[in-house]
């Protein structure tokens, strides 16, 4: 997981300032944006949004659909990928291909590339499934696992080396091959994000995706995000 990484691209400018603009627009007979001079500075606004939009489970949760933070996040395993995109998230993601990206596989069976760098495995430890069964994942059996990886990067060079397209020659290659993605949300769609994520049953890369994403945001819109860690955060409660 320490090739795991979460950068911001684009974030809206004090979002809670947008939505407080879109909340008071709701019930001012004034074209909010002429009275943007007097518009209170984003932390009132956030104590707003928590008072008027958010305390008490009022459920009030459209406005906060207009501000939107953008991530680029790299070298996670395509397992979390799939979790992510799973149920309705709302937000809008463009993940690498490996019908177009395969170099890297052919570079690996080279040696020109760490083979980590390629394929994700999970650290030594000890682990529990999904039925509470604890087993030991063990330096032993991850080297073997390591290995396994390489020898399939070797046979994706040597089907593509004769002709084999990327789409054909990528179904042979273990599950979680590293992917990069962007994902947008808008501020809503990142809460329910976290509540079908940032928690305990969560897959553990699906977390650390969470976690890496959340100071980013925490840093983005303080006071939502300081009234979600009180009321929501890991446990679970879907969906605003």
């Amino acid at each position: 997981m320490d090739r795991f990484r979460v950068e911001v691209i684009s974030q809206t400018p004090n979002p809670q300032q947008v939505i407080y603009a879109a909340l008071h627009q709701d019930y001012t007979e004034n074209f909010v944006f002429d009275d943007r001079d007097s518009w209170p500075c984003d932390a009132e606004c956030g104590e707003i949004i928590v008072k008027r939009l958010l305390a008490g489970d009022r459920g009030h949760y459209g406005p906060l659909e207009h501000p939107q933070i953008i991530f680029n996040c790299g070298y996670f395993p395509h397992s979390v990928m799939q979790q992510a995109r799973t149920h309705r998230v709302g937000v809008s993601f463009d993940v690498q291909s490996l019908r177009y990206t395969g170099n890297q596989f052919l570079d690996a069976a080279v040696g020109k590339k760490d083979i980590e760098d390629i394929f994700y495995l999970r650290p030594v430890d000890y682990y529990t499934d999904r039925e509470g069964k604890k087993y030991y994942y063990s330096p032993e059996q991850r080297q073997k696992d390591l290995e396994w990886c390489l020898e399939a990067a070797k046979r994706y060079k040597i089907d593509f080396d004769s002709g084999m397209s990327e789409e054909h020659a990528r179904g042979k290659l273990p599950f979680d091959y590293r992917q990069h993605f962007v994902v947008s949300f808008n501020l809503r769609s990142f809460l329910h994000f976290s509540d079908l994520r940032n928690k305990k049953n969560a897959q553990l890369e699906i977390q650390k995706l969470c976690e890496m994403m959340w100071p980013h945001f925490e840093n983005w819109a303080p006071d939502i995000a300081k009234w979600y860690t009180t009321t929501r955060l890991g446990k679970a409660r879907l969906a605003p």
